[in-house]
């Protein structure tokens, strides 16, 4: 039994160096996916303003600026992994007024422009905003957070 235990801890050890690779990728990968959607909408915030209107956003020239502020922001910090837990949880409600005024009409599937594609970027966020940045991040280098993983 106890060679078991022993197996199963090196496993554990074994299986945790990648995890902090993992995590940064899947920052960077979600950053990138912010790009071009905040890109669009902070070069026309007049455009998004209608647009919002047009899908009966509330406040829309309100919400476009903070959409596009909060996606740009998100960008930069989620690739230098700052301040991840609290700009995960804004992009995250992004997402969810994506999912609701945007993409929930249309299904599940992304090919009907549905809400698979907010929904995954919403699970990944509330996963930084649980777990944080990982070691490779200015979150742990700054302010010492998952320092005993």
């Amino acid at each position: 039994m106890s060679n078991l235990k022993n197996f199963l801890g090196e496993c554990r050890i074994l299986f945790s160096y990648p995890k902090h690779i993992i995590i940064l990728l899947a920052r960077l990968v979600i950053a990138y996916g912010f790009a071009v959607p905040a890109l669009v909408k902070i070069n026309d915030l007049e455009g998004t303003a209608k647009w919002f209107e047009s899908i009966s956003i509330p406040l829309p020239t309100l919400t476009a600026y903070l959409v596009s502020g909060i996606e740009t922001m998100g960008i930069i910090l989620l690739i230098l992994g700052l301040f991840t837990r609290y700009i995960s949880i804004l992009l995250g409600s992004v997402m969810l007024g994506a999912i609701l005024f945007v993409h929930l009409g249309h299904g599940f599937s992304v090919a009907n422009n549905g809400i698979e594609i907010p929904l995954y970027y919403f699970i990944f966020l509330m996963l930084f905003a649980s777990f944080g940045a990982g070691k490779y991040s200015m979150d742990r280098l700054l302010f010492r957070e998952g320092e005993n993983e």
